[in-house]
């Protein structure tokens, strides 16, 4: 008896009266969700504009999807075209089966579609969604677990995942939860990716190169766990062959990145930086406005004060000249008053 395992949902899908809702593409929205969130609040930290990742994801995300069910058919195509296959259910994407290089793939030719209609570079674009990708993709590979699907060896270890169903070749037991470790891969990508950034100040693509070449380490030992069918090529999986092909081509473009375009874009979308600078220019003439207003102004008090100073000098020179004008008159008084006393004086002798 088992002390602790993870369980297997009983089933993948719940119905809201006739509407089929689906763990698998809940698991797939609330992931591209989180990618366009984180993305827009890395891209406008960078000084670009908000919106730009949501119109871009537009055209991204749709081709990934079609791209991640293509790399799915072509390389499990057995499971669709053989005999006693149904080739419609190669439609059927809510049943499972998307392959991240085919999603990353065609959804960086519709990132390239989006960025060049908005005139943003699609390097620093990836740069700044590279983190949120990985945050997807652990939240998409919870889809697996609705699925019951995409698991590793059998196993006895206390966070064995058990599967309960049957179909598709399913034998029930105790196995590896593969997809809680890529879950949990992709987590510590994505933090990895953001120390990095901040770290280092990547550009130019370098932190998407990062999360690339990360998730293929990851992605090779989580491969080589896994017990489903897969073509094999020299002994190892297609799906290793992949990652290690991928892995090596994301280190180079990393390396030659640094040597001919070191340090960060200055502007990652020349509308936004134009509108900023716009303002900026705006600001200072109205701030030299309001200083120049306020230099006349000052210069209208100074002449008023000037103003009031010289009229009070004149009053201080009137004020001047009637005290002389007073000292003049009592003079004048004083001597017709001794004038007067001389006549008097004569007459009194004469």
């Amino acid at each position: 008896m088992e002390l602790a395992y993870i369980p297997s949902p009983s089933h993948g899908v719940l119905y809201l009266g006739p509407v089929p809702l689906r763990g698998y593409a809940f698991c797939i929205i609330i992931g591209v969700f989180v990618a366009v969130w984180l993305g827009n609040k890395r891209w406008i930290a960078r000084g670009g504009r908000a919106g730009t990742v949501a119109d871009i994801a537009v055209w991204a995300v749709p081709f990934g999807l079609v791209g991640g069910r293509l790399y799915h058919v072509i390389t499990d195509y057995e499971l669709y075209f053989s005999e006693g296959r149904d080739w419609v259910d190669a439609f059927k994407v809510w049943q499972g089966g998307l392959g991240i290089w085919g999603a990353v793939a065609l959804g960086a030719v519709g990132a390239w579609i989006g960025a060049r209609r908005r005139g943003v570079p699609l390097p620093a674009y990836a740069d700044a969604v590279a983190p949120g990708i990985a945050f997807a993709q652990a939240i998409g590979r919870w889809g697996n677990w609705f699925n019951q699907e995409l698991y590793g060896r059998e196993t006895h270890v206390p966070w064995a995942l058990h599967i309960t169903s049957s179909e598709g070749g399913r034998v029930p037991g105790y196995y590896h939860p593969t997809f809680l470790y890529e879950s949990l891969w992709c987590v510590g990508v994505a933090l990895l990716v953001m120390w990095a950034d901040r770290r280092f100040r990547l550009g130019h693509g370098r932190a998407f190169a990062l999360y690339v070449a990360a998730y293929c380490v990851g992605r090779g030992w989580i491969e080589y766990m896994r017990v489903d069918d897969a073509h094999h090529i020299l002994g190892l999986r297609l799906n290793d062959w992949t990652a290690l092909i991928v892995f090596l081509l994301a280190v180079t473009y990393f390396v030659v990145s640094a040597k001919k375009r070191p340090g960060r874009e200055a502007v990652v979308e020349p509308a936004a930086a134009a509108e900023a600078s716009g303002e900026a220019a705006e600001d200072t003439g109205t701030n030299a406005g309001d200083g120049d207003r306020t230099g006349a102004e000052e210069r209208t008090a100074a002449a008023e004060t000037g103003g009031e100073a010289g009229d009070g000098e004149a009053g201080d020179q009137g004020a001047a000249k009637d005290r002389d004008g007073a000292g003049n008159g009592a003079a004048v008084e004083s001597e017709a008053a001794a004038a007067a006393k001389d006549e008097a004086e004569s007459a009194k002798k004469g």
